[in-house]
């Protein structure tokens, strides 16, 4: 793979996650029983081959550094490049939300500057997937493209809103970009950018210092009026994209993990997806346990009924309890004959014995961090 860094924007925050990313990033929000949804874009990068990865953080920032420390767990505790951890620029919470913006990179350009790696990859924090770029590496370097716009084929199911679209000629040059009000007149759905990107790192510094007057302008709007000065490029991926914006999208994804298929191609395939590793004991089940369709982590107690639920580590669920469809991060504990369905308790939540807590399929349940009830 040639000489390429990595750069991961994990400062996105939202409120429509109930809570979830109240005091973290969409980026450390737990995820898939043992994971942060951090660990899929850095385990991508590692797998990739790149050793040197900056990552943007938001101002709350404490959640992610517990989480990587010095990036060991991805092997980037190195002597010569490794993980660097990039203060982000404070944004309103009003206005456009900007996935790439040119803000973060100006603050933290010395990143860019005293390295001499040709390409930099960028992707976002906030999405579920599994990808190699090195086929996209190799793709960039041989059309010599300035960006490669990494994308998924044609969708025409699920919520369009707030993506990308690429056309494109024969040769893969990307000729127009859309956003989905485009769409809205009635054009065909075209592949869709999934925020992820190569881009020449000189390039990319010659863009900081042309826009480092204009604020937080971001990285598409700047291809979308180049297109003609630009050699921009698609490329496709057939990983599985999963994106974090709602409350949905993270129940959804998460339960996607019960499909053997689907995690198949996320966890268990040749790349790894590596997180911050705990040495806990194995799980105890109780001859009153009955599990079925289900991921439960390492450290935790089960005595009660769990099914279609991913029970992270260090959960205890007493005798004569009832989990179904249930997402029930780190240290929760539920105590004898308590219920839920379709909820998504967050971390060190207790739950007094024969309480009932019950969502709905498009409207989980959540109950916020270290609540008592």
């Amino acid at each position: 793979m040639s000489k390429a860094i990595g750069i991961i924007y994990a400062n996105s925050a939202t409120e429509n996650l109930q809570g979830l990313a109240l005091k973290r990033p969409i980026a450390a929000v737990p995820f898939g029983g043992r994971y942060r949804i951090l660990d899929f874009a850095l385990s991508s990068m590692v797998n990739s081959g790149i050793r040197t990865i900056g990552v943007f953080t938001p101002h709350h920032y404490r959640p992610l550094l517990d989480h990587l420390g010095a990036g060991k767990a991805w092997f980037l505790d190195r002597k010569d490049g490794g993980l660097f951890i990039l203060p982000g620029a404070i944004h309103g919470l009003g206005g456009k939300n900007h996935t790439f913006c040119v803000k973060d990179l100006q603050n933290n350009i010395e990143y860019l500057e005293k390295d001499y790696a040709e390409n930099v990859i960028i992707t976002s924090g906030e999405q579920i997937f599994n990808i190699n770029f090195k086929s996209a590496l190799e793709f960039h370097n041989h059309t010599q493209a300035d960006v490669t716009l990494i994308y998924k084929g044609i969708d025409n199911s699920g919520d369009q809103t707030d993506k990308i679209f690429l056309q494109m000629d024969e040769g893969q040059k990307v000729t127009n970009i859309l956003n989905s009000k485009s769409l809205e007149r009635g054009m065909l759905v075209k592949p869709h950018f999934v925020n992820m990107l190569i881009i020449r790192r000189q390039l990319l510094l010659e863009i900081i210092e042309k826009y480092s007057s204009v604020g937080c302008i971001d990285l598409m709007d700047i291809f979308s009026t180049n297109l003609e000065v630009l050699k921009i490029y698609g490329t496709p991926t057939c990983s599985l994209i999963g994106r974090i914006r709602t409350l949905k999208d993270y129940f959804d994804r998460s339960m996607d993990l019960l499909d053997l298929e689907i995690r198949g191609k996320l966890l268990l395939g040749v790349d790894q997806i590596h997180t911050k590793i705990k040495d806990n004991p194995p799980t105890q089940y109780t001859t009153h346990a009955k599990v079925s369709n289900s991921l439960i982590a390492s450290g935790c107690s089960i005595s009660g009924e769990i099914v279609n639920s991913i029970i992270f580590r260090g959960v205890i669920v007493e005798q004569g309890c009832r989990i179904r469809n249930c997402i029930i991060l780190p240290k929760c504990h539920i105590q004898a004959h308590g219920q839920t369905d379709y909820a998504i308790l967050d971390k060190s939540v207790m739950v007094n014995g024969e309480n009932v807590l019950k969502g709905s399929l498009n409207n989980p349940l959540v109950v916020l961090k270290r609540t008592v009830i």
